[in-house]
């Protein structure tokens, strides 16, 4: 079965993150455990993960303060939090605080599958808006207003022609590109250089992309017709 992603399980019960393991490995995800919000946070620092599932009553480190240096360092991770039948005041904070999803307990482990299978699908195929002011990807985070690029969690440094070709890559993701085309929306009509600088260009960008810790690579070749923004996972 081929990887789906990997899964960072965080709750101290480890009857539960033992079921969870279970059911999202045989779903083809990769599941690691923490049993702390410690523990978590030192494994999210050391490894790339694609998506958390975070038990919002925990023991070190609660599952707020876990959620919000989550947020703070790596704004594209999605996250499913766990939570009481009853903590409704929780979930809403928890969702104000940038969580993608929740799960009220006890729940069924075939729904925190179907769960992360979605929020994973929305997360990779979400189309930004035009005027949107920060681009997510799987991995990837772009803010166009600071002109900044955060791959994995590493800081990405690229010059403003690389920045402004990833930013209408990733604005157009599964859209097969030209090198003709891309040289008009990304160096402007009046250009008179040959075509041959965009293959400069988006080698440049790749290598600067790989040498992150982003477990993602993000533009394809299309032999014959182009390029094509569409994140997909690293071979292991």
């Amino acid at each position: 079965m081929p990887v789906t992603g990997r899964v960072l399980v965080v709750d101290d019960d480890a009857h539960i993150r033992e079921l969870c393991r279970l059911y999202l490995k045989q779903a083809g995800f990769v599941v690691e455990e923490a049993q702390d919000g410690r523990d978590a946070l030192n494994r999210i620092e050391a490894q790339a993960f694609d998506l958390v599932v975070l038990d919002l009553m925990l023991p070190i480190v609660d599952g707020f303060d876990v959620l919000g240096e989550v947020r703070e360092r790596d704004d594209w991770l999605p996250v499913i939090m766990l939570t009481a039948m009853g903590d409704e005041e929780d979930r809403i904070l928890g969702l104000d605080m940038g969580a993608d999803d929740y799960i009220i307990k006890p729940f069924s482990p075939k729904e925190l599958v179907s769960r992360a299978k979605a929020v994973l699908r929305r997360t990779s195929l979400t189309v930004p808006s035009e005027g949107a002011s920060r681009i997510r990807h799987p991995g990837l985070l772009i803010d166009m207003t600071e002109r900044l690029v955060k791959a994995g969690q590493d800081p990405v440094s690229l010059t403003p022609r690389e920045f402004d070709l990833l930013c209408f890559f990733a604005r157009h993701p599964k859209q097969i590109f030209s090198r003709d085309h891309l040289l008009d929306r990304v160096w402007g009509i009046d250009f008179e250089g040959d075509n041959r600088t965009v293959d400069v260009h988006v080698t440049r960008l790749r290598q600067k992309l790989l040498g992150s810790s982003s477990p993602y690579e993000y533009v394809d070749t299309v032999w014959g017709q182009g390029y094509r923004f569409q994140p997909t996972r690293r071979d292991t």
